[in-house]
C-alpha cells in the first residue's frame, strides 16, 4: 500500500508509545503502574464540571467560531492581564483543541521548508516532530544538569544563523522541570533584538505548576512582544486532559494564519468545554493550587526515594511534574537475558521487570536520560520506585 511520504517524516510520539504498551500489559491482568504520561491524576474542580453541564442545558451544542466564542477569547485575555500583566486582545487570541494543535498551527503557519528551528534540549517529544512535518530542520541546543536544564545568552547566539526562522522552548520544561528566571529571559531577549526575524514560541503549558516562585514569559519584554507566540492551554492547571483545549496568544497577523490552518483541519474546539474553559479561567484558582501543594509533596518524596537508588543521578525539578535523572551508568549492564544498551532499553527493562512505565531520554533530545512522571497517587509513588531499585539491583 502506497501511503503519504509525510509519514515517514517523523515518528510516533515515544509517551504515548509507552503508555499503549503499559495499557496493553495491564490487559493481560499485569500490575502495571504508570510513571510516562503527563496527566494530572486530579479529577476536574466541581464548578469547572458544573459549568459543562449547565451548557449542555442552554444548548451550547452548535459549531463554534474557529478561533473560539468570543467570551473565551475575552476570558483569556482577562487571565494573561491578571495572571502575567500581559495586555492581549481577542484579535491576539487563537483556541484550539488542545495546545499541540495550537503548537502544529503556530509551526506550519511560520516554517517553510528548510528553515531552521532552534530548541533547547531536553524539549517535549512533539516539538521536533512538527518541525519535520513542516520540512523544517531542527537545531539542537544542548543543555546539562550543571546548568539547570537550562541554555545561556551565548549559546543561543551561537546557535542562530541566516536561515533561522523559530526559537521554540517550555518554561516550566517538560521533561526537566526547568524554570526560567525573570533575569535568565531578559538575556535571551537581548539576543532576540539583534535578530528581528527570529520568532519565539514560548510554551506555558505548566504556568501554574512552578515550585520556586511566579511565572515569568518572554512576552513581558514589551520590544519583543508582537514576535513571541504563547502556548497555553488548560490540561495540566486544571486536571482537563480530556476536555482538549489550547490556546495561543500572537500577532493579530499570526493568529489569522493560525486561524486559516485551524478552518481547513478542526475548525473550532468543542463548544461545551469552550464554555466551561470561561469559567475555569476567570474563577478562583484555588483548585489549582491544591493541584500543585500536592505535586510538592509527591516530588519531595520523589526526589528521597531516586536519592537511594544506586547509580541515579538527578536534578530537583522547578516546575512541571516530572524528574529527567541520568541514567547512562546502567548502560551496558545485564540481568543475565536483557543488556541494557540504551535509554530505551532501560524503559523496557523496567516495563517487563518492574512493570513501571516511562519514557526514553532520546525522545526529548538527551539520550541520556529517562522521564518519570510524580503525576500519580504517593502509593503508586512509593511502590513504583520500590520496584524500580529492586529490578536495577539485579543489573551487574
Amino acid at each position: 500500500m502506497q501511503l503519504s511520504s509525510i509519514l515517514n517524516r517523523f515518528s510516533e510520539p515515544e509517551t504515548l508509545k509507552m503508555a499503549k504498551l503499559g495499557r496493553e500489559l495491564r490487559a493481560k491482568g499485569v500490575d502495571v503502574i504508570d510513571l510516562s504520561l503527563g496527566e494530572p491524576d486530579f479529577d476536574t474542580p466541581q464548578h469547572i464540571k458544573d459549568a459543562a453541564k449547565k451548557a449542555i442545558d442552554d444548548n451550547w451544542s452548535h459549531y463554534t467560531p474557529v478561533s473560539g466564542y468570543p467570551d473565551l477569547r475575552e476570558a483569556i485575555c482577562t487571565k494573561f492581564k491578571r495572571d502575567n500583566r500581559l495586555s492581549y486582545k481577542p484579535e491576539n487570541i487563537v483556541v484550539s483543541t488542545g495546545a499541540k494543535q495550537s503548537l502544529a498551527n503556530v509551526i506550519l503557519a511560520l516554517v517553510d521548508e528548510g528553515e531552521e528551528v532552534i530548541i533547547p534540549t531536553p524539549y517535549w517529544v512533539t516539538y521536533s516532530e512538527l518541525v519535520k512535518i513542516a520540512r523544517g530542520k531542527v537545531v539542537e541546543v544542548h543543555s546539562s544538569p550543571e546548568s539547570g536544564f537550562k541554555i545561556n545568552a551565548a549559546q543561543l547566539e551561537a546557535a542562530i544563523t541566516p536561515k533561522t526562522k523559530l526559537f521554540l522552548f517550555s518554561s516550566p520544561c517538560n521533561p526537566s522541570g526547568a524554570v526560567y528566571s525573570k533575569e535568565e529571559l531578559e538575556a535571551l531577549a537581548v539576543v532576540f533584538r539583534k535578530h528581528p526575524d527570529v520568532f519565539i514560541i514560548s510554551d506555558e503549558i505548566y504556568e501554574y505548576i512552578n515550585f520556586v516562585g511566579k511565572h515569568e514569559s518572554i512576552a513581558q519584554f514589551e520590544d519583543i512582544k508582537d514576535r513571541v507566540i504563547i502556548v497555553n492551554g488548560l490540561s495540566k492547571g486544571f486536571a482537563m486532559t480530556g476536555w482538549r483545549l489550547g490556546y495561543i496568544a500572537a500577532d493579530p497577523e499570526i493568529a489569522r494564519a493560525c486561524e486559516k490552518l485551524q478552518g481547513q483541519f478542526t475548525s473550532g474546539a468543542t463548544s461545551i468545554t469552550q464554555k466551561s474553559a470561561v469559567v475555569a479561567l476567570t474563577s478562583d484558582l484555588a483548585p489549582s493550587f491544591e493541584m500543585v501543594q500536592e505535586f510538592t509533596r509527591r516530588r519531595k518524596k520523589t526526589m528521597e526515594l531516586v536519592g537511594g537508588v544506586p547509580g541515579i543521578t538527578c536534578v530537583e525539578p522547578e516546575g512541571a511534574f516530572y524528574i529527567f535523572p541520568n541514567v547512562s551508568s546502567y548502560f551496558g549492564k545485564s540481568n543475565g537475558e536483557t543488556v541494557i544498551k540504551n535509554s530505551g532499553d532501560f524503559c523496557m527493562y523496567l516495563l517487563n521487570t518492574a512493570h513501571v512505565s516511562s519514557v526514553m531520554g532520546d525522545a526529548f533530545g538527551e539520550p541520556a536520560c529517562v522521564r518519570f512522571s510524580f503525576a500519580n497517587s504517593m502509593g503508586n509513588i512509593e511502590k513504583a520506585w520500590g520496584r524500580i531499585k529492586e529490578a536495577l539491583a539485579k543489573l551487574k
